[in-house]
């Protein structure tokens, strides 16, 4: 069976910040970074831009990867733009008459989209609640307003939305993380706010979007892997200014907070470093084994220091 040759693979972006797909290029085994491509998707042919040339073979598609059709000519980028053009319009026809359909208080209608020649046009929308929406008459009126394209409803989720809308991050930040780099939206879970020590208020963890913030995945394994090599909380460990319970950890400092008691004064909440600690529990495992009597030279000829211990337990 002939294989597709890995140099001959390509990742294509359809909008500037935008998930990568992956063509077969044998057709075209020259082509380069940067260069405009049509490809055939499961929602016909669309214009995109070369964003990799592979060099490690990806996973292999169920039924394979679709072929790079030919380069982009200067004609269809002056048709992509044209028709970008009228997007806008087209979104605001599709929001009065949803209104209209009285369709305004199930959907919100995010955005319209047109493929490079016009023959596909999406209206991407979303809903608050679960529920499936009919939107049948909307569509079909769609298609009467746009007779020369090919009508779809398209639903997208919280954070596809955030992403489209773009502003401000609920951090402060002048441009939103999935608005500015991120391709891909990873799951998120309250594991990792608490991993990382975050206040699992709403405010401290939930995006523009309503959802948990996509920043929660940035660092989480690099905590994973810091806390792996810190004592854990309420550990007693001992520390260069004596015997405590570890109260707070500080991962990517690699720093542990110690609560130390000393008789007479108030408890003291002192930070160490790893390599000052030593575990408490092993080192009072290794006095508990020093002190107790010899079980292996009973018949004398003891060298091991224990040999007196098991003397003195002997009855009298």
């Amino acid at each position: 069976m002939q294989t597709t040759d890995i140099k001959n693979i390509i990742g294509v972006r359809f909008t500037p910040i935008g998930k990568i797909y992956h063509f077969d290029s044998s057709a075209l085994p020259d082509l380069q970074k940067g260069e405009h491509v049509i490809v055939e998707t499961s929602r016909g042919k669309h214009l995109g831009e070369i964003v990799q040339i592979l060099e490690e073979a990806p996973p292999k598609p169920e039924g394979g990867w679709k072929s790079v059709e030919r380069r982009a000519t200067p004609r269809d980028l002056l048709l992509q733009q044209t028709w970008r053009n009228k997007q806008t319009e087209a979104m605001i026809n599709c929001r009065a008459r949803a209104s209209e359909l009285g369709l305004l208080s199930k959907i919100k209608v995010v955005s319209a989209e047109y493929n490079y020649d016009g023959s596909r046009l999406a209206f991407l929308y979303s809903t608050e609640k679960e529920e499936k929406v009919d939107l049948k008459s909307l569509k079909k009126d769609m298609a009467d307003m746009h007779s020369a394209a090919y009508i779809e409803m398209r639903q997208i989720g919280p954070r596809d939305v955030a992403k489209i809308l773009g502003g401000m991050g609920a951090c402060g930040i002048e441009t939103r993380c999935c608005s500015k780099f991120l391709t891909d939206f990873s799951p998120v879970s309250i594991k990792m706010a608490k991993e990382q020590g975050i206040t699992l208020t709403p405010d401290e963890i939930t995006g523009m979007c309503g959802r948990l913030r996509c920043c929660l995945v940035y660092e989480y394994e690099q905590y994973v892997e810091a806390r792996k090599q810190l004592p854990k909380r309420n550990k007693r460990v001992i520390t260069p200014k004596g015997e405590g319970k570890v109260v707070d950890v500080i991962p990517l400092s690699d720093k542990v907070v110690v609560r130390i008691e000393i008789e007479g004064e108030r408890p003291q909440h002192l930070t160490f470093m790893r390599e000052e600690l030593q575990p408490w529990d092993e080192l009072e495992a290794l006095r508990r084994k020093s002190q107790a009597p010899c079980d292996r030279h009973e018949n004398g000829g003891c060298t091991c220091g224990k040999a007196s211990h098991k003397k003195n337990d002997k009855p009298n």
